[in-house]
C-alpha cells in the first residue's frame, strides 16, 4: 500500500522506507493468507509443537521445474541422436547399394570388352546373340552406371532426403 492507503501492484521493489506490514506480497514469495507465523527458535521440532515433516526447509518457488527441463533436454538429445543414427544408416545403405552397382557394372564392362559372344533373352524367351550395335548400346549404358556409382557421391544424390 502506498502512503495514502491505496493498493499498488508493481513488478518493482517498493521504495525504501516502506514498512514491512504494508507489503502484501513480494515477487517469488509464497503467498500467505494470514499473519506471518515466526519460525520456532528451538532445534527440536517436536518440542516446538510442529511435526518433523513440516520442520524441513520450504523449497524456493522459481516458476520453473528444473527436473522437467532436464528431462526435456534429455528427450531432445535422444531424438536428435536417433535422427542422426537413422540418417547414418540410410547413408550406409545407399553407399552399399552404390558399391554393389559399381562392382556389377565393372564386371559387365569387362565381359563386354573381352569380345566374347554374349547371348540375351528377348521378350518371347528366345536366345539372341548380341550384335555390335546392341553391344555398343550396352557399353554406353554401363559407362553411365560406372560414372554415377563408382565415383564420389554427388551433392544431389546425397541431399535426396
Amino acid at each position: 500500500m502506498d502512503s495514502s492507503g491505496n493498493k499498488v501492484f508493481s513488478d518493482t521493489a517498493p521504495p525504501p522506507g516502506t514498512p514491512e506490514k504494508s507489503i502484501l506480497r513480494t515477487p517469488g514469495a509464497v503467498r500467505q493468507t494470514g499473519p506471518a507465523i515466526p519460525a520456532p527458535t528451538g532445534t527440536d521440532p517436536a518440542a516446538a509443537g510442529q511435526p518433523a515433516a513440516q520442520s524441513a526447509e520450504v523449497p524456493k518457488v522459481t516458476g520453473r521445474d528444473e527436473q522437467l527441463e532436464a528431462k526435456k533436454k534429455q528427450a531432445e538429445k535422444q531424438a536428435q541422436e536417433a535422427a542422426q543414427a537413422k540418417k547414418k544408416a540410410e547413408d550406409d545403405r545407399i553407399a552399399a547399394a552404390r558399391a554393389g552397382n559399381c562392382e556389377r557394372a565393372k564386371r559387365a564392362k569387362a565381359t563386354l570388352d573381352s569380345g566374347v559372344r554374349i547371348a540375351t533373352t528377348n521378350a518371347k524367351g528366345e536366345r539372341e546373340i548380341m550384335d555390335d550395335k546392341a553391344r555398343a548400346a550396352e557399353l554406353q549404358r554401363i559407362d553411365g552406371v560406372i560414372r554415377s556409382d563408382c565415383g564420389p557421391a554427388s551433392a544431389s544424390a546425397q541431399n535426396v532426403n
